[in-house]
């Protein structure tokens, strides 16, 4: 597990409190880099402490990174830029948390605890924030041609074996 950075997230919220920095993804959680090509790279991250328009205690967040990712057409390094930002609504009782997710099916809300890792959101939103199959717009796939090109295409061989037994 990474070095934490704990919030009293209540308190946070209550005073508008705002923490932003830095991370290497190096220092980040193995769940992260089993997703990534390599661990090069800074993740910046911001979380200010709110009341939404409920007056429920919130927290905002933004992160951004550019990371290594490995291309799935011709599995090479390449860089994707990872912006992601949102709100977390905090309960401190389960069946108000039930109520309003309920009520609104976009709230993002978690029952809090008496501390909040801000560097597990941050890794957590990294996982989710990464696409399942990213490729290259544009891959060096002359290798790919060449392979192909070496084969014979199987249906030319039929079409060759038709015409022999007709």
């Amino acid at each position: 597990m990474s070095n934490p950075i704990l919030i009293d997230p209540f308190a946070f919220a209550r005073d508008g409190a705002s923490l932003q920095g830095e991370r290497p993804v190096a220092a980040l959680d193995g769940r992260v880099h089993e997703q990534l090509a390599s661990d090069a790279g800074v993740v910046t991250f911001a979380v200010e402490g709110f009341k939404d328009r409920l007056l429920r205690p919130s927290l905002r967040y933004r992160l951004s990174a550019t990371l290594s990712v490995e291309c799935q057409r011709c599995l090479t390094p390449m860089p994707f830029v990872l912006e992601n930002s949102g709100v977390i609504t905090l309960f401190a009782n389960e069946s108000k948390l039930e109520a309003a997710v309920e009520a609104d099916d976009e709230l993002d809300a978690i029952l809090a605890e008496e501390t909040f890792d801000v560097i597990a959101l941050i890794e957590d939103e990294i996982i989710m924030g990464l696409p399942q199959s990213l490729t290259h717009d544009d891959c060096d796939t002359d290798g790919l041609k060449r392979a192909k090109a070496d084969k014979p295409n199987p249906f030319a061989i039929l079409a060759t074996l038709k015409k022999s037994t007709s």
